[in-house]
């Protein structure tokens, strides 16, 4: 009975050691593939109008895991709207988009910026006029630089549009988060004026054009 008893004693403590080298394997695998998610995602920010247009069209697409309303590109530390509406700070009204590259290139990106906005109407969309609704592209490195300048290039050669593109392309400095509302605002204000009559088309519009990339 006493060598029973001993061989069942080592046979759990070996089940039990097997079930923790098990669990924290898995868990050391959970753990690498969140950072690689992490390591793989890229930044784009672009404005083209109205940033409520931008995002509801943007956070639409596959590959992309946040689409955040802001401004950049201005001379003053953390704007509020009601200064930017004054067209006195610089800042273009923006959205910050977190893109994993293995899913949804930054060319792809730019393909949905330039076939969703006028980049001919100089610091205008539409009835929205102002610096703060200029054409632009915030780029983050010399590749997305490199690329969004050959895309331009590319459409002006084309002559893709009627009128001379007057897209900014600069370098990134500093992303401003809008206040809160205006976050998600087009999925919480889908039966405002402005978001019926002027962005329910765009999305639409968007939607029938690049269906075979949303999420």
């Amino acid at each position: 009975m006493f060598i029973l008893k001993n061989n069942f004693s080592k046979m759990y403590f070996i089940t039990i050691m097997l079930l923790g080298i098990l669990i924290n394997s898995n868990s050391t695998f959970s753990m690498e593939n969140k950072m690689d998610d992490n390591v793989n995602l890229r930044t784009a920010t672009f404005g083209s109008g109205c940033f409520w247009c931008t995002e509801a069209i943007f956070q639409n697409l596959k590959g992309v895991s946040s689409a955040i309303s802001g401004y950049s590109g201005g001379e003053i530390e953390n704007p509020t709207y009601k200064a930017i509406c004054t067209g006195e700070t610089g800042h273009a009204e923006v959205i910050q988009v977190t893109f994993n590259p293995s899913i949804i290139s930054f060319t792809e990106l730019l393909e949905v910026f330039w076939k969703t906005h006028d980049p001919t109407t100089l610091n205008r969309q539409g009835a929205d006029v102002g610096t703060q609704y200029r054409s632009v592209i915030f780029y983050h490195d010399d590749e997305q630089k490199k690329l969004s300048e050959e895309y331009k290039q590319k459409l002006e050669r084309e002559k893709v549009f009627n009128n001379p593109i007057v897209t900014e392309i600069s370098e990134f400095t500093t992303f401003y988060k809008a206040e809160n509302y205006h976050q998600d605002y087009y999925d919480q204000n889908k039966r405002e004026p402005y978001c019926s009559f002027v962005i329910t088309p765009k999305v639409e519009k968007f939607k029938k054009v690049f269906k075979n990339k949303l999420k």
